[in-house]
């Protein structure tokens, strides 16, 4: 599963970001993603992913939910 994508195509069908600005390096607030848009992509990442990410904390960029993922 590429997660990268996943969360590419979650921000442009809940909040309209342009997948080309999504970078790892991209931080949540970047790209416009407050907190209560950051509860809704967990929620939607663990859906589409088949995983419980419970309540992560420390996650600022792209690269850092990605790797959070892939280390579940």
């Amino acid at each position: 599963m590429d997660v990268l994508q996943t969360i590419k195509d979650i921000l442009q069908e809940n909040l309209d970001i342009d997948p080309a600005t999504v970078t790892p390096e991209s931080t949540l607030d970047d790209l416009g993603i407050d907190s209560l848009d950051t509860v809704e992509l967990i929620c939607d990442l663990e859906e589409r992913c088949g995983i419980e990410m419970g309540y992560p904390e420390g996650l600022n960029t792209i690269n850092d939910v990605v790797t959070y993922i892939n280390n579940l």
